[in-house]
């Protein structure tokens, strides 16, 4: 996917994460994508769930972390429910 050819390529349907040590476990694929690698078909995920994953291997609760932003005070692992992706903790 591109802006045309300015400016960054991205797709918002699927990313490429590349996570090591901190308890999660190795040598381990997580999801797949279509044919064209355009969309998550497999075990998807969103970028909250990714945060809020983290946050837990960090031992941290994830709940308390917020950081103020235009007059409220989001949560790091985003204002939706996330879950952490145990599949990937070791």
């Amino acid at each position: 996917m591109s802006q045309g050819g300015n400016g960054r390529d991205h797709h918002n349907k699927a990313m490429t994460v590349w996570l090591c040590g901190g308890g999660i476990r190795s040598g381990i694929v997580y999801g797949t994508t279509d044919d064209l690698g355009y969309a998550a078909v497999e075990n998807v995920c969103n970028v909250h769930d990714l945060h809020a994953t983290m946050l837990h291997q960090l031992a941290s609760i994830m709940e308390a972390f917020t950081v103020k932003f235009k007059g409220s005070t989001p949560k790091l692992s985003g204002v939706e429910a996330a879950r952490v992706i145990q599949d990937i903790v070791a």
